[in-house]
């Protein structure tokens, strides 16, 4: 769904399974008329009250023109300052109806915490985790990986994984409801299997969400080897000021030598940052398969 949809179903969550309970906004979209006709006349008086003073102008009658038009602007500042009463429920009845429009049109392609039961929400929140540390990653954002993949996998291997654990937390449920009532032998039979195929998919969906985890810390580790490199490249850009302070000051230079290690310490933080990126990679391609 798009972007701005999500958004606002994140935002509405508790309307949402309103909706689900079978809820619906009201028929009425248009304002209540009563609001109307009393602005309407408002404003008839006031405009009546303004023909009345000019007429008490032209005739010289200058007191009760003031008066009338005193009269006439309060009557005008009133209507024009005053907010509807039902200005702010209708501006409930648009995101209602905005919600449950979009609920409907995109029926079946979300999942809401509540649609998850304890072990399947602990799941979920791995899955999130991984998939927000690799998007977040300065790694990603600088290009080292498949940015442009990434956006694309690592939402549908998210949505992949909560479908999957909304489909396996209600059939759960219902499995549970009926065996705590308690079975008959020829009844355990048949659950017993069930509940097999339950715990088979449990541990398929717990595979998908460690592969999203093994890209995560393959991710972390080149992470923190770019840092190291950024940081090593820092320090090298001023080596020669410290050459230069050492040089100035007359003072022991035994520490030359672990300054001059700076360039063979960079090679190597760039090596492992490429061995690590190779590493995160190939747990990519592994993702996908």
């Amino acid at each position: 769904m798009p972007a701005e949809t999500a958004d606002l179903f994140r935002d509405h969550r508790k309307l949402l399974l309103r909706i689900r309970a079978g809820w619906t906004p009201p028929n009425r979209r248009h304002p209540p008329a009563l609001g109307l006709v009393t602005r309407m006349t408002t404003t008839l008086v006031a405009l009546v009250a303004v023909g009345a003073g000019l007429d008490f102008f032209l005739a010289g009658l200058y007191t009760p023109f003031v008066v009338v038009m005193t009269l006439a602007a309060l009557l005008i500042a009133g209507v024009l300052a005053k907010p509807r009463p039902d200005a702010e429920a209708e501006r409930r009845q648009v995101v209602e109806r905005h919600v449950y429009d979009s609920a409907r049109r995109f029926e079946g392609r979300y999942v809401l915490r509540e649609d998850l039961d304890e072990s399947a929400r602990r799941l979920m929140a791995r899955a999130q985790a991984a998939v927000d540390a690799v998007m977040e990653s300065h790694v990603n954002a600088g290009g080292l990986l498949d940015d442009v993949r990434n956006a694309v996998m690592l939402p549908a291997q998210e949505w992949e994984i909560a479908r999957l654990l909304a489909k396996l937390s209600a059939l759960r449920s219902g499995h549970r409801e009926v065996v705590s009532e308690g079975v008959i032998p020829e009844v355990a039979a048949v659950a017993e299997p069930l509940a097999q195929v339950l715990d088979s998919s449990e541990r398929a969906v717990v595979a998908r969400v460690e592969a999203l985890e093994r890209y995560a810390g393959h991710v972390a580790e080149a992470e923190r080897a770019y840092h190291a490199r950024d940081q090593i490249a820092r320090l090298s850009a001023q080596l020669p000021r410290y050459e230069e302070l050492l040089a100035e000051s007359g003072a022991d230079d035994s520490a030359v030598p672990e300054l001059s290690r700076l360039s063979e310490d960079a090679d190597r933080l760039e090596q492992a940052l490429r061995d690590s990126v190779t590493s995160a990679h190939e747990a990519f391609r592994h993702l996908q398969g």
